[in-house]
């Protein structure tokens, strides 16, 4: 048997279980509180406005509790959840909307002027607001009337089958225009089973939410495993890196996930070492290549750290790293969770040995669906029940596995492979470099060179000479960036990815 209705057997088993702590509300939600919530919305969207199984919801807003809401009511009627990024502009969100096709969009007041622009190109037929808008229109639902609403009416029995779909999330866009992974209830429900099983989650695990719902990173990495244990989750809104270090400390969170600039802003806040951290059992980075030097800021700290992997189409959470292997095998990403597969491959589809770079497949039941509406690229992703990464991996002779860079990223100059991130970890370890990033540029002779981007710590000075020179102290000539660009940041992505692509 399988509870296709999460919330529903949650409030059964752990009702008085605290699930959700809004940080920005200051709500204190229980397991029977946020199952009511979701309950009451599906039943105004079947009852009141007809939404029906197989249809989309779209969602425009910063991390807040409606999403939980929406995600679970979603589940409830067997519709899908199209979680929007806010940080697009119109013509962006417009493509996203026209291919999953939503019939209600809700959205958040400080996203109306974005909304405005999309009424009546997209094809929505609905729009509800989740705040008070004076720019709102009359014939928007509000939120407030939804939650209002008395008249309790049952939903009919939906379909349990574990491949029905539950999510959409829209891929980065890093090439071309970006793809809906369809994620189904099987492919959610399989990694919450890894992740408890390989990270050894428990039902009193508390973590805070930094990275935004409509990425995997917010939705899977642990969101969805806690609310499936039965944990509980922090809502923190906007990540403010002073603030993540109270409420980390005040709701005596044990997990704490981020992207690798999170977790240096919030290192580089002065109340970090004096923070009362002693009830987080691990911090696990991901989203981008972790530089050495948070690994050892915050092994300074006395705080166990580590580095994950995985992506929005599988998973999300791929490998797992024992607490004793951490700084043995520092860099490492560790060895596959339990319920899962993984193997290296060369340009000619032969499987790799130990120590030999390939690029990495998955394969297990924690994959998504494909694409939506985009057989093409399916077919191009996945083959034979495994998913072509597109990442650069090798595994050393004891199993564990270290992602070595993404196989587009790779720099090709003389007939050497140039790996960005082997470049941009040397440009770490110097004391002045805040943030690297290293692209490949023409060359006449060499056909690529590798070009780096450096922003460097405040009052830091430093010439591109002197880069030049301290990198040919630490790699092979060929590696070494021919040409330094200093920037006052990095252009990144809203997941906090750098983005290569903006570079040149």
């Amino acid at each position: 048997m399988y509870a296709a209705d999460w919330l529903e057997k949650r409030a059964e088993l752990t009702p008085e279980k605290l699930a959700v702590i809004d940080a920005v509300t200051e709500q204190r939600l229980t397991y029977r509180e946020i199952n009511q919530r979701a309950a009451k919305l599906a039943e105004f969207l079947y009852h009141e406005l007809g939404i029906r199984s197989g249809e989309r919801l779209a969602i425009l807003a910063q991390n807040r509790l409606e999403h939980l809401d929406l995600m679970f009511a979603a589940q409830k009627l067997g519709a899908l959840f199209v979680p929007l990024n806010f940080r697009l502009a119109a013509a962006e969100l417009e493509f996203i909307l026209c291919d999953s096709k939503p019939r209600l969009l809700f959205y958040a007041a400080d996203t109306s002027e974005l909304v405005a622009k999309l009424r009546g190109k997209a094809g929505v037929e609905r729009f509800v607001q989740l705040d008070p808008d004076p720019s709102g229109r009359p014939e928007d639902v509000s939120y407030a009337r939804i939650q209002a609403w008395e008249d309790s009416q049952p939903l009919p029995t939906i379909d349990e089958e574990l491949e029905a779909p539950w999510l959409i999330l829209y891929t980065g866009g890093t090439t071309g225009f970006p793809k809906g992974a369809v994620l189904s209830r099987r492919m959610v429900t399989w990694n919450a089973v890894n992740t408890a099983i390989s990270w050894d989650l428990g039902s009193e695990d508390i973590a805070p939410v930094f990275t935004p719902f409509f990425h995997t990173g917010g939705l899977n990495v642990l969101t969805t495993p806690l609310l499936h244990l039965g944990g509980t989750l922090i809502l923190m809104g906007a990540f403010q890196p002073g603030r993540a270090l109270e409420i980390i400390s005040r709701e005596r969170a044990t997990i704490v996930f981020m992207v690798p600039a999170m977790f240096q802003m919030l290192a580089q806040e002065p109340g970090f070492e004096a923070a009362d951290l002693g009830f987080v059992r691990f911090c696990i980075s991901g989203g981008a290549p972790c530089p050495q030097v948070i690994y050892e800021t915050y092994w300074a700290r006395g705080l166990v750290f580590k580095q994950g992997y995985g992506l929005t189409e599988v998973g999300p959470n791929c490998f797992a790293l024992n607490f004793a292997d951490m700084r043995r095998k520092q860099g490492s990403v560790g060895k596959p969770v339990f319920h899962s597969e993984a193997r290296l491959i060369d340009d000619a589809g032969r499987t790799l040995g130990a120590n030999q770079v390939g690029e990495l497949l998955l394969r297990g039941n924690h994959l998504s669906s494909g694409y939506w509406q985009n057989q093409a690229a399916t077919d191009q992703a996945f083959s034979g029940g495994w998913f072509r990464t597109g990442d650069l991996a090798r595994r050393d002779e004891n199993g564990y596995y270290y992602i070595v860079d993404r196989k587009k990223d790779m720099i090709i100059s003389g007939g050497e492979n140039v790996y960005p991130v082997e470049v941009e970890t040397a440009l770490y370890t110097h004391p002045d470099i805040l943030e690297a990033a290293v692209i490949g540029i023409p060359h006449a002779k060499w056909g690529e060179v590798p070009k780096a981007f450096v922003v460097l710590r405040a009052g830091a000075r430093l010439t591109e000479e002197e880069v030049i020179s301290y990198c040919r102290t630490r790699l092979a000539g060929y590696k070494v960036p021919k040409a330094v660009e200093f920037r006052s940041e990095l252009p990144r992505s809203a997941a906090g990815k750098i983005l290569k692509r903006e570079l040149n």
